[in-house]
């Protein structure tokens, strides 16, 4: 019979804390794992005997104390990505205010419920048990505002509901297929994709500091951009010289300064404060009972591929981030969730449901990895959209502060892409010149916007995402170069994760 490890060989048993350098982790280590947790197994070691296993980050219960600030930076991080949908749609199907309310409350409903099913999972099933935040994407604006374009008076938003459904069906159907090919994403791909997150957000932040409204007269106007200059000074502030958990929060606090800051110039907006209902629930089907048009639900079902690549990313960037990397499994109940909210929303008024990037960014600028911090984010959400009233206090937040701070938000996710691209055998040629076309199609929709105005259809809704554009490059390359054609890979430290 074998005899257990003793000694400092024990350290390396299945029960030990992870190593900070998971990075590196292959699958070699995966197997001689294994191989020693047979060992433990074969030599009937009892649990007294072996070392009990540390909470790993993302398990951890952080106390109150430590919990509800972190909750509150993913919250402010966020709730206009969470609203805008709602915002834009509504105003393009003609709501009055009381249907808004009742679109934004289901909005920030759904991805409290989708949020909190990802973090806690419901058994095998559901969940992808991650500090992972899921609510209404705004890539599916642009294709539901043609559907409402097309559609008659009084059947715009059930025609949009209608092909959401399906979308939702269609993600629950794909979902598995997209977690066995997870071997097509080793380092070199993901570390493509991580750092397109991170770019193709900056537009998005940058329209922040410049007010947020592309239409207005003064977008772009230089108090705009002193206050986004301000929040950012003060962020950098308090991450120089904060000691501890004032370092964490140093986003909040950083949104909070600058929020007071806004107040004496006029740049604070208290309105939707003071017009919002304290309650107000969203029923079943209030916009209409569903309605299924095919050209719609085609359109709709495209864009859940991309949102499908988009949240695959997301979950591989944050398992880099969090030091547990996803496997396939992991992002199969991670595309089930966003399956099941994008399948149910549009019961109550929800929209296609996906990863929220920007709240990736969060977790890697804080390191507050912990998954029940993202839970009780989503339960403030849920009670947000149940108490409108709560939720208009975090929408005050002035847009350029938003935008001061979502430069180091995304900025971060670009810069954990960089990292993880440092360890992919950047020394191999044939890596450099994927990772240069990758990028360089990923780029392409923000350097020319109009680049893929003649091309069909579903073509511009796949490849007009730097996101899904670089993804799909990235993995067809990284086939060309090191799957097809040969029967064993080569030893590029890229591919050894896979």
């Amino acid at each position: 019979m074998a005899q257990p490890a003793t000694g400092p060989a024990s350290a390396e048993g299945p029960c030990s804390t992870p190593p900070a350098t998971s990075h590196e982790r292959t699958s070699t280590a995966a197997i001689a794992t294994e191989a020693i947790a047979a060992e433990f197994i074969a030599a009937e070691v009892t649990p007294a005997e072996a070392h009990p296993a540390a909470v790993h980050p993302v398990d951890e219960k952080l106390p109150a104390a430590r919990l509800v600030p972190a909750a509150l930076q993913h919250i402010a991080a966020m709730y206009a990505g969470v609203v805008t949908p709602p915002l834009i749609i509504g105003q393009a199907v003609g709501l009055d205010a009381a249907g808004m309310t009742r679109l934004i409350a289901a909005s920030l409903l759904i991805a409290g419920c989708a949020t909190i099913l990802q973090t806690i999972g419901a058994g095998r099933f559901a969940g992808n048990r991650l500090p992972f935040v899921n609510a209404a994407s705004s890539a599916g604006i642009a294709p539901m505002l043609a559907i409402a374009e097309t559609s008659a008076p009084g059947h715009q938003l059930p025609s949009i509901y209608g092909a959401v459904m399906v979308a939702g069906v269609f993600c629950l159907a794909v979902g598995p297929f997209f977690g066995r090919l997870l071997r097509f994403f080793p380092p070199l791909v993901t570390g493509v994709v991580i750092t397109l997150i991170g770019v193709t957000l900056m537009p998005v932040p940058v329209s922040w500091a410049q007010g947020g409204n592309k239409e207005a007269a003064d977008f772009g106007a230089m108090k705009y951009l002193a206050l986004a200059g301000f929040t950012l000074v003060v962020i950098l502030l308090f991450q120089r010289f904060g000691k501890g958990f004032v370092k964490q929060v140093a986003l909040l606090l950083g949104l909070l300064i600058g929020t007071l800051a806004a107040i004496p110039f006029g740049l604070a907006d208290f309105t939707a404060l003071r017009e919002a209902p304290v309650a107000a629930l969203p029923g079943p089907f209030s916009f209409g009972a569903p309605e299924f048009q095919p050209a719609a639900i085609l359109s709709l079902c495209i864009v859940m591929l991309v949102l499908m690549t988009e949240s695959s990313a997301g979950m591989l960037a944050l398992g880099e981030i969090c030091e547990r990397r996803s496997d396939g499994r992991t992002i199969t109940r991670g595309l089930r969730t966003d399956g099941i909210a994008t399948l149910i929303g549009p019961v109550f008024g929800g929209f296609p449901t996906s990863a929220f990037a920007q709240n990736v960014g969060v977790v890697s600028l804080t390191r507050v990895r912990s998954r029940y911090v993202v839970a009780v984010a989503g339960g403030a959400l849920l009670v947000l959209g149940a108490f409108p009233v709560l939720g208009a206090v975090v929408s005050m937040v002035p847009m350029p502060v938003l935008g001061g701070a979502g430069i180091v938000l995304f900025g971060s996710i670009a810069v954990s892409g960089i990292r993880t691209l440092s360890e992919a055998g950047l020394d191999d040629s044939s890596n450099i010149i994927l990772v240069a076309v990758a990028l360089g199609a990923g780029i392409i929709p923000l350097a020319a916007p109009t680049f893929y105005a003649d091309f069909p259809a579903w073509a511009q809704t796949v490849l007009g995402s730097g996101i899904s554009a670089g993804a799909l490059v990235a993995v067809t390359l990284n086939l060309f170069f090191h799957h097809l054609g040969t029967r064993t890979r080569h030893a590029a430290p890229a591919l050894k994760s896979s």
